[in-house]
């Protein structure tokens, strides 16, 4: 018995990790399809959001539908399909059809994985905090460590867009074995039996703090590290002669496993405090990257990363604890769908940079972001929106009597 329950959340947190691993595979190699396939910006940065084309949706549609059915006929079918989506990257090499469409089924894929396996782990373990922080180092791990092995392996090894997704679907391979060791943990008596398909889980008496205050912070998920990944290399292009692919895989490792790094002062920092502390820190990255930009030194990019990174994982954990303080337990999956769907409408982040700079650079837009986020941690820091995130979710955050 002890075997088992210790199997399962493990089985479970490898899966996310994989999972997370090989979405961000084709990141560095952006610039490597950028060459072979001759994109422009507008085209890298829509080929990088195209991936929140295909999350979006699927997580908004599978949380509800994982409460209804149960975790498990969710998440098997979309793990077999993540290894049919690395196998069709090999062909995204010489064809920008193969790179949009693997890019949209990665999201597909991974909004079904992340949100339903997210509510699934959290229920294996019971601890709203301690699920919040293992989920998000699975995540980061995978999101910093991926990206890292196909910069190393598409810089310097041969056929750099097909030996990083083989060493993907050999992942897979692994996670799908210890699989089976994970237990449903929502049996048929306790789904929702009606309702409607489309269910954000949101309770009534959260709507508006789950706007103004787990909103803002969710967007700022992923606005970092997406931002870190495509916009800066962008920038420093010219004086990355040579080791582009490995400093983009480099930044963006630096930028995701610092999230993993900032799971302590997460614990250590007092509720409500984390999400704003993470938006302030993200707006310093943003800020201190421009600077790298106006000096054309690359090595600058590394602690902008750190404190990217840091207000990436401040702000996915300070979320995901948020949602499990709010959600009701018939709903858990709804919710943590709908919040990664919010987080992930960072992915567009990029684009809109490019769009709005247009001719005249990034700089200016970048610059925009970082002052805007920073007004929102600053709001965000005050005490009165703190309370008003807490009071919502009333007795869900007490403990209960011995």
């Amino acid at each position: 018995m002890m075997r088992r329950h210790l199997s399962g959340p493990t089985a479970l947190w490898v899966l996310l990790f994989v999972v997370a691993f090989g979405t961000n595979v084709p990141t560095p190699l952006l610039l490597v399809y950028r060459d072979t396939l001759d994109l422009s910006a507008n085209a890298l940065t829509g080929a990088f959001g195209m991936y929140a084309a295909g999350l979006v949706p699927a997580l908004l549609l599978a949380g509800p539908a994982s409460d209804r059915f149960g975790r498990r006929r969710l998440v098997v079918p979309a793990s077999l399909l993540a290894v049919l989506t690395s196998l069709l990257f090999l062909l995204a090499g010489s064809s920008v059809v193969a790179l949009f469409a693997g890019r949209f089924l990665q999201g597909a894929v991974s909004g079904v994985v992340f949100s339903v396996g997210t509510a699934w782990l959290g229920e294996l373990i019971g601890a709203p905090e301690r699920a919040a922080r293992l989920t998000t180092a699975a995540l980061s791990a995978g999101w910093g460590l991926g990206p890292l092995t196909a910069g190393i392996l598409g810089q310097w090894f041969p056929a750099p867009t097909v030996l990083p997704y083989l060493v993907h679907v050999g992942m897979m391979g692994l996670a799908l074995l210890l699989l089976p060791g994970v237990p449903e943990t929502l049996p048929p008596s306790r789904r929702r039996r009606d309702g409607p398909v489309l269910n954000l889980g949101v309770p009534r008496s959260a709507r508006w703090p789950f706007t103004l205050v787990v909103l803002p912070v969710a967007v700022g998920v992923f606005t970092f590290p997406s931002t870190a990944v495509t916009v800066l290399p962008l920038l420093l292009i010219p004086a990355l002669p040579g080791i582009a692919v490995v400093v983009t895989g480099l930044v963006a490792a630096v930028t995701l496993l610092t999230g993993v790094l900032t799971q302590p002062l997460h614990r250590r920092l007092a509720a409500g405090r984390s999400g704003p502390i993470g938006l302030a820190a993200g707006a310093a990255g943003l800020a201190l990257s421009l600077v790298a930009a106006g000096l054309d030194a690359w090595p600058v990019l590394l602690p902008a990363a750190v404190l990217l990174g840091a207000g990436y994982g401040l702000c996915l954990a300070a979320g995901l604890t948020m949602v499990a303080q709010l959600a009701l337990p018939a709903e858990r999956g709804a919710l943590t769908g709908t919040f990664y769907a919010c987080a992930y409408l960072g992915f567009g982040v990029p684009l809109l940079l490019s769009a709005v700079g247009g001719d005249g650079g990034l700089g200016t837009p970048l610059a925009g972001l970082a002052v805007v986020t920073a007004v929102v941690a600053c709001l965000l820091a005050l005490p009165p929106s703190r309370r008003f995130a807490l009071s919502a979710a009333g007795p869900r955050t007490r403990p209960s009597a011995p």
